[in-house]
């Protein structure tokens, strides 16, 4: 039997009854609204660990390849928001990354993978914001009180009431006030830890500088592999799909819109970050430069007041990033949950919504508090997970989409980047394991030092 038209497999129509669509990926923003969410995905307190990834390439890979990551991810978005595009005017538009890849592929299997993938790096990331987010409460508790008691996990529990809270917003849309005010907080962590870095590299208390790599060439290796991984998952956030569901139809050319407004903001804050922690700091950077800036013994390496600003930014700026990552859970327990005849407010659909979600932030927070090694561990996903969903996804799926002829430049350039980056990815997967296994006899449930 032949196998019906793509059209009829995935019709506009479907999303008239669909609670994830109706309810939580409204299709009601303007491009500058799908700027501020894809940068609150994309640009966050991650980009403070750039410093760390040029430990471990040096100056002139470290630049190859933070901008290689940043025209490629460019590029990829652009072809997927193209291949979106193109589905919308079939008539087959398409909110979620998981449809998307099933349609264009035509392998209902893709469509498990994609979810499976989406729901690792999602709830990872969850987790590791609210983390994050319980930490600088904890640098702020010890600064204001050195003998204090508290541990982490009740940081972390004091943030998880706060996104239980937040994430009863009933819809993407709703977020983008919230991720307007993301995009401010992270220009402002930015300035604040690129001038306290500037302002120290020029004072007389200045570290010595160093910026040799590894002694060893395996050493070497796998250090420049683990950050290829870091700097590929700074810059991936396999939710675009999503985000560009919440622009009002016809979304045709309002994505590219915003990726530029993301990426203007992204060659700003990246490029300057990464560059005067790197140059005051060499390879004693450590995972966050705010680290370096408070060094465990002795005072702080900048003034304490510009300090504490930059970490009350990222803890807000923590609340939005973990909001936005939500949102793909949140649109399967509403699409699962929810009576589409029924209002979004009725108790019919608003006690399903409070339970859900509430219990999924619960579940964020415990593992948070129970991990606070998992910053390994969201490594080893993002190098599983981000790689193939932002660096080749994409580009297979507009080969398949788009079919250009095999004699082609796009088609090759499409090709090479699939396959060097898989490459990588598989790399990467390897080094973060193999940090992984050497951090291990550091970890303890439940504890209060976050290894680092």
């Amino acid at each position: 039997m032949a196998d019906p038209p793509r059209s009829k497999i995935f019709p506009s129509s479907r999303l008239d009854n669909d609670a994830g669509a109706l309810f939580v990926l409204q299709s009601k923003g303007e491009w500058w609204h799908a700027g501020f969410h894809l940068t609150t995905a994309i640009v966050g307190p991650t980009m403070l660990t750039l410093p760390y990834a040029f430990r471990g390439l040096g100056w002139w890979l470290g630049f190859v390849c933070l901008t290689t990551m940043g025209l490629v991810t460019f590029y990829a978005y652009y072809l997927m928001s193209k291949v979106l595009d193109h589905c919308e005017k079939s008539g087959r538009r398409h909110i979620r990354f998981r449809e998307l890849a099933a349609d264009v592929l035509g392998s209902g299997w893709m469509f498990y993978v994609v979810i499976f993938i989406q729901t690792a790096i999602n709830t990872g990331i969850g987790i590791g914001a609210i983390l994050l987010a319980g930490q600088c409460l904890e640098i702020m508790y010890s600064s204001l009180f050195p003998q204090g008691t508290l541990k982490l996990y009740e940081f972390i529990a004091m943030v998880t009431a706060v996104m239980v809270v937040l994430s009863q917003l009933p819809s993407f849309h709703s977020l983008r006030h919230i991720n307007c005010v993301s995009l401010l907080l992270s220009l402002g962590y930015t300035f604040l830890v690129v001038a306290a870095c500037i302002n120290l590299g020029l004072s007389k208390h200045a570290p010595k500088r160093e910026y040799s790599l590894e002694p060893s060439d395996s050493g070497r290796v796998f250090s420049a592999f683990t950050s290829i991984s870091i700097i590929a998952a700074i810059f991936g956030n396999g939710i675009l799909p999503e985000i560009q569901a919440t622009l009002a139809p016809p979304a045709t050319g309002k994505m590219l819109k915003g990726l530029l407004l993301c990426y203007s903001v992204i060659f700003f804050t990246f490029y300057s970050a990464a560059i005067s922690g790197y140059w005051v700091f060499g390879n004693s950077s450590s995972s966050n430069i705010l680290k370096n800036l408070m060094p465990d013994q002795g005072p702080t390496l900048a003034p304490i007041v510009v300090i504490g600003l930059a970490v009350i930014f990222v803890l807000l700026q923590l609340f939005a990033i973990g909001l936005v990552y939500s949102q793909v859970a949140y649109e399967i327990m509403e699409k699962k949950s929810a009576d589409t005849t029924k209002g979004m407010f009725s108790r019919r659909n608003l006690v399903p919504r409070l339970i859900l979600r509430t219990l999924y932030m619960a579940f964020c927070g415990f593992m948070a508090a129970m991990l606070p090694f998992f910053g390994d561990i969201n490594a080893v996903v993002g190098a599983i997970g981000f790689i193939p969903l932002d660096f080749v996804l994409p580009m297979l799926l507009y080969n398949m989409t788009y079919k250009p002829t095999k004699k082609s430049f796009t088609y090759w350039i499409n090709m090479t980047i699939m396959v060097v980056f898989t490459c990588a990815g598989l790399m990467g997967a390897f080094s973060s394991v193999r940090k992984l296994v050497l951090d291990a006899n550091k970890f303890k449930l439940f504890s209060s030092d976050v290894v680092d």
